[in-house]
């Protein structure tokens, strides 16, 4: 049975700090599936399309990447694609302490689900999705930010 990790979030854009945790990631598993949870009740910067079109862009050249969208629980799409494994990235004490709770109540719906983390390098602690996004609506470069083939992205 393949070894598959889904890597779960919006994604709006995706950073460098996702970029270095998936690479990271790449030699543990067969497959690694970027999904793009959806929710209506959120606003987004940037379009599904666009946010998946980046992310394939990205990692065009890595063939054990893949992208997908899914409403709902993620637990129940890792089920309905045989994932046995998550893949979060940690920042800080903070995101440690909401991750864990999480993937605690993930294993309580789903007990063959289990959840792996990633320790994100010291200079990209600070980068998120949010900053990102304040930093391009605030009309500046947010390149450094960004994963090999977004430089220069804008809103």
């Amino acid at each position: 049975m393949p070894h598959i990790a889904v890597v779960p979030g919006s994604f709006d854009p995706i950073t460098i700090g996702h970029y270095d945790i998936i690479k990271r990631a790449l030699p543990l598993f067969d497959e690694v599936i970027i999904a793009i949870g959806t929710n209506s009740q959120k606003k987004y910067l940037f379009s599904l399309e666009d946010r998946l079109s980046m992310i394939e862009k990205v990692f065009a050249d890595e063939p054990k990447v893949k992208t997908d969208t899914y409403k709902g629980l993620t637990v129940n799409y890792c089920k309905s694609i045989g994932a046995k494994y998550l893949l979060r990235g940690i920042r800080s004490v903070g995101d440690f302490e909401y991750e864990r709770t999480i993937s605690q109540l993930n294993n309580s719906l789903s007990p063959e689900l289990e959840t792996v983390f990633f320790i994100c390098q010291p200079q990209y602690s600070h980068v998120s999705s949010t900053i990102v996004r304040e930093i391009m609506l605030g009309k500046a470069d947010a390149s450094k930010l960004l994963p090999p083939g977004l430089e220069g992205l804008t809103v």
